[in-house]
């Protein structure tokens, strides 16, 4: 999973789109897989995340078409799929292809011409890692389509027409957070976005000026139950808020959890509970952050990985050991980022200690005998833009 540059996967995706279409595409799209710092399952409820953009990303190399509807190579799949218009409706299509389909889909449902066109894709963004594979391919076909049409979309506007393709026509509930991520972001800051008003700032992000490195931890756990187990956390949220009278979790504080929490079952207390105080770790995150002070951010991180792993009872056994290892091997916070149930896991250390922090966490993953993790040193990257 080791980054391989924006230049490379690009090449792969032209060569795949000459090789498919027997031409050259007219230029090439890039979007990224994204990490989120904290704030994990809030932004369904309205709250707040920190996202940042990876250095994996999605490359669409694409042309226009001279006959009605969309074709798609896939660099993964090795196989080219064609998109009729009459295709264009939630639950015709299946597999990778309908995150493609859905884009389209989206632009038409909000108005757009969206041009016919021939479209290739490579990526190193890794599939079921939490790292959002499904929001890169969507913001890089978006980006695309929208340059090849002309279309006057504005980038603020394009996140939750991203969303509305994975929500309504892959079928997936997500939040907006992966797809503001991946359009959004810029290099060397985290996003700080407000998933009630689309509000976004840009957080200078710069560990390297504080001698720090952020390691992203592939656990290689499976996602045997994501899909599943991640709408029934969104219902219990919502079903939560209808019993509260308030419009979202956003609205609770965490000063309003003691006389709110025993209204409602248990285990949907602590949802709550995690959701309310994630939302607060969030904003103190941020505030470290612009005070230029990321080390202090470690111990938000470790309380957000125990709040996910004890409240809201997303992690498994491979997550919790990589953070445990790390925790023990220094680091200053670990976490699991994404969506649960497997993933990918954060640990912020000291530049200096990346190596040994990595070294045990594969210690401790050969002791208990998991698949070995694959890690690497993420900088915050900037989002989907067409590449020179």
């Amino acid at each position: 999973m080791t980054p391989c540059g924006a230049d490379a996967v690009a090449a792969r995706a032209a060569t795949g789109f000459a090789e498919a279409y027997g031409r050259e595409p007219v230029g090439r799209w890039a979007a990224p897989g994204r990490a989120n710092l904290i704030g994990e399952h809030t932004d369904y409820n309205d709250g707040f995340v920190l996202p940042f953009a990876l250095p994996l990303r999605t490359v669409v190399a694409a042309g226009p078409a001279d006959v009605p509807g969309w074709s798609v190579w896939s660099e993964q799949s090795g196989e080219r799929v064609d998109v009729d218009p009459g295709a264009l409706k939630p639950g015709a299509l299946s597999g990778w292809v309908t995150y493609v389909a859905g884009v389209v889909w989206a632009l038409a449902e909000a108005g757009y011409d969206v041009p016919p066109a021939h479209l290739a894709v490579a990526s190193d963004v890794p599939l079921g890692a939490g790292l959002s594979s499904s929001a890169a391919l969507e913001s890089a076909v978006l980006t695309a389509l929208v340059d090849l049409g002309g279309l006057d979309l504005p980038v603020e506007r394009r996140p939750a027409l991203a969303q509305r393709a994975e929500n309504e026509f892959a079928g997936a509930p997500c939040g907006i957070m992966d797809q503001s991520a991946s359009i959004r972001c810029r290099a060397g800051h985290a996003l700080f976005l407000d998933c009630r008003s689309l509000a976004v700032e840009h957080i200078p992000f710069d560990l390297a000026a504080a001698g720090l490195a952020l390691l992203v931890i592939d656990s290689r756990a499976p996602h045997a139950h994501a899909t599943g187990e991640y709408a029934d956390r969104r219902a219990a949220c919502e079903s939560a808020a209808a019993a509260l009278g308030v419009p979202a979790l956003r609205d609770l504080a965490p000063d309003d959890l003691p006389a709110a929490l025993p209204r409602l079952d248990p285990v949907v207390a602590r949802r709550v509970r995690h959701v309310v105080t994630e939302d607060q770790r969030v904003l103190d995150a941020v505030a470290l952050l612009r005070a230029g002070d990321p080390r202090r951010v470690g111990p938000l991180l470790t309380a957000s990985h125990a709040s996910m792993r004890d409240d809201f009872a997303i992690t498994v056994a491979q997550v919790d050991a990589a953070v445990e290892a790390a925790l023990a091997a220094g680091a200053h916070g670990a976490r699991m980022t994404g969506g649960g149930f497997g993933g990918c896991v954060l640990a912020l250390v000291d530049a200096d200690a990346a190596d040994r922090v990595t070294a045990a966490v594969e210690a401790t993953y050969a002791e208990r005998g998991f698949a070995a993790p694959v890690t690497f040193a993420a900088t915050p990257g900037p989002g989907a833009a067409r590449l020179p």
